[in-house]
């Protein structure tokens, strides 16, 4: 195992929860670097789908199935996060260099992203890489598994979790936000809902690093809090824990 070489926050939760936006302004109150997991496996999903709809339209005489695509994409694509000033968010993903940030957050993607986080192949490819990133020091790392897979050792470790009705409502004020710039269509309130409770059954009951709450975490639930209450929360246990 990567030795660490200083303190690794954990945090984990299902989609919703509030993890991405108490990670970001957990960092900036810390002063740590954010390692942002779900976008690593969303950009394969991307580089995946892309992969896959280019074979379909090429009519590839040798057919591949998502999971082996998945699985090359994870083992040969070069992923990494870089801050680039003036844009928003500014902690940016890249796969292959492109700057895959604005693609990975569609409904797409993220049912994708849960298909693709099960694969055994890709799940390989990734741990090391996670580890790597994380274990440059003052860093907070995001996702499913972090404080049960990739960072058992970590130093602090949190849990968010929110009603699904109230997640719903999050990702639906987020797609229409979004949807004013790019004029995308933006899924129903029931339709989210339902996307949520497809993708917190499979994340849960899939057979590899299934979403779950460390022994050792500290459980958030983020529904009736306000992002400034849960980063406040947040902050004041990791400074008590690491002193």
């Amino acid at each position: 195992m990567i030795p660490k070489l200083g303190p690794v926050v954990a945090i984990d939760g299902p989609a919703g929860s509030g993890k991405s936006s108490a990670t970001r302004r957990l960092c900036e109150a810390l002063g740590f670097v954010h390692v942002d997991t779900g976008a690593l496996y969303r950009a394969i999903a991307l580089v995946t789908l892309e992969k896959m709809q280019a074979r379909q339209s090429a009519a590839a005489a040798e057919q591949i199935t998502e999971e082996d695509c998945a699985g090359e994409v994870a083992r040969s694509a070069h992923l990494e996060f870089r801050r680039v000033e003036g844009k928003a968010p500014s902690n940016r993903i890249f796969a292959n260099n492109r700057d895959v940030t604005e693609f990975i957050r569609s409904p797409e993607i993220s049912m994708a992203a849960s298909r693709v986080s099960a694969y055994p192949g890709v799940r390989a490819a990734l741990l090391g890489l996670q580890r790597r990133l994380g274990c440059v020091g003052k860093s907070v790392l995001e996702g499913r598994d972090i404080g049960t897979v990739i960072f058992p050792d970590a130093d602090v470790k949190f849990f968010l979790l929110a009603s699904v009705d109230e997640r719903a409502k999050r990702r639906l004020r987020e797609l229409t936000d979004a949807a004013k710039k790019t004029g995308a269509q933006v899924p129903t309130y029931e339709e989210l809902r339902e996307q949520i409770e497809t993708r917190d059954s499979g994340d849960s009951t899939r057979a590899i690093a299934p979403l779950k709450k460390a022994p050792d975490a500290i459980e958030v639930d983020t529904t009736r809090m306000t992002l400034d209450e849960v980063v406040e929360f947040m902050t004041q246990k990791v400074r008590e824990r690491l002193g």
